[in-house]
């Protein structure tokens, strides 16, 4: 371990694990450390079933009637991929794709006055949907045109909307669509958490309805992925591209300090030796002095015997509780997996309800998501303070990862890791320097 490295990595989350891979594909010298035995961090996935009852210290163990323990793995942290968003990307590019597989989660709904709807996402959904009457179907096909139409570089395509100035509200106000309209736009179709998009310039949301279409139109039925075996397989594919590339791996190394001369980072201390780096990338509970406190989330991990109601029996589906159905600022998310992923005994679901937390008791601010699941068999809740870096690491050269927050899928977790990497480089993250050169680790048969 008394080595000089150029970047060490501590903590193996989803984020340094994908950093870590690009260095070592960038010829960087890499060492990546973790405290835990196990990959993944915060956003691992737990089995056997047994080890999660542990791990929130429930007094018994499993019954009977949840089958066998190993059957289960159960993500700490609940998200899906956009089908045609960045992660999907970055695995794609680093062809981490070989280590995975992948199902499209079979439905996304809306919750729209105590009832769940699908969301409609595609014209002739628009049309048959009974979320909205008959003249405002027509409406809101005219708004999927425009946007589906709409091309940030061709301002015949913009019908007079200035995508840098035109805001939001101003757009839902020229095709004259309804508050419950706006809601399931703003919230199930760009996936923002919060209403502050209202009042900003339209491009961003545009950008991500336009996204959510087009995931969606890759595999019809939702726009979102989900690895068989847990979102754990994500950081582990990672792991093997930057082994393979010479990076070095340690899990259960404890980190007894981190080295610092002059202001910047020279190494890592651990069980009595150091290794020397250049750059230092770690989640925030490595640290803590260097992170500030931003915010709650809670999430509640339930186990169920049954599909959720009014989802057509899908045994994977995503439900979005639009802040103003439930007299909220934020979100509430629901995200349900299965058996048919390999996250769980046969005829088994596991439904992870999160949300931002806003008041004194969290636990009463997801009650209406909880319901949409009854009966329940097992729940498990979390808490989790989220953390985001003090500074830039500009002159410390240490770069901490954010907490992962409330949303449902990774978008906001690839724009830290591309805010992280242009830091540490000085260029933006380019997609195609991602692209493994063919032959260079695999030679020509595997091709």
């Amino acid at each position: 371990m008394d080595e000089e490295y150029d970047v060490i990595v501590l903590g193996t989350g989803l984020t340094e694990c994908i950093l870590s891979g690009i260095m070592s594909v960038n010829g960087k010298k890499v060492l990546h450390m973790d405290r835990n035995p196990y990959y993944g961090g915060e956003s691992s996935s737990i089995t056997p079933l047994e080890e999660l009852y542990k791990r929130f210290t429930l007094p018994d163990s499993p019954p009977e009637s949840m089958g066998r323990g190993r059957d289960w793995n159960v993500d700490l942290i609940p998200k899906f991929l956009m089908a045609n968003g960045q992660l999907v990307k970055m695995l794609l590019y680093t062809e981490v794709t070989r280590y995975l597989d992948f199902k499209v989660v079979e439905g996304s709904f809306v919750y729209k006055g105590g009832k769940i709807y699908k969301v409609p996402s595609t014209e002739t959904e628009a049309l048959a949907s009974n979320l909205m009457g008959m003249f405002e179907k027509r409406r809101f096909r005219k708004f999927l045109v425009f946007v589906a139409n709409f091309d940030e570089n061709d301002p015949k395509t913009f019908e007079g909307v200035d995508p840098k100035s035109t805001t939001m509200r101003d757009v839902y106000k020229k095709f004259d669509l309804g508050q419950d309209v706006i809601d399931f736009t703003g919230h199930a179709l760009a996936l923002y958490r919060t209403d502050d998009y209202l009042d900003v310039p339209c491009l961003d949301t545009i950008n991500r309805i336009k996204l959510y279409s087009e995931s969606l139109a890759r595999y019809g039925k939702s726009p979102y992925l989900y690895p068989l075996y847990g979102l754990g397989e994500l950081p582990q594919g990672f792991a093997r591209l930057s082994a393979i590339y010479g990076g070095t791996y340690m899990l259960n190394k404890p980190v007894d300090e981190i080295v610092m001369e002059g202001g910047h980072v020279v190494g890592v201390k651990s069980e009595g030796e150091v290794a020397r780096c250049k750059q230092l990338i770690c989640d925030p509970s490595y640290i803590p002095d260097r992170v500030r406190k931003a915010g709650q989330v809670i999430r509640v991990i339930c186990i169920l015997s049954h599909p959720i109601k009014n989802t057509n029996d899908a045994n994977s589906c995503q439900i979005i509780i639009p802040q103003n159905q439930v007299n909220r600022n934020s979100d509430i998310y629901v995200c349900m997996i299965s058996y048919a992923h390999n996250v769980a005994a046969q005829g088994k679901y596991i439904a992870i309800v999160s949300t931002t937390v806003e008041t004194s008791e969290p636990e009463a601010e997801i009650e209406p998501a909880l319901e949409l699941l009854e009966p329940i068999d097992q729940k498990f809740v979390a808490i989790s303070d989220l953390y985001e870096p003090t500074d830039d690491g500009t002159e410390s050269q240490v770069f901490a990862s954010s907490s992962y927050d409330a949303t449902t899928h990774f978008e906001t977790t690839c724009n830290d890791i591309k805010d992280i990497y242009k830091r540490m480089t000085g260029s933006d993250f380019d997609f195609e320097n991602m692209k493994r050169k063919q032959n260079d680790v695999f030679g020509e048969d595997e091709q």
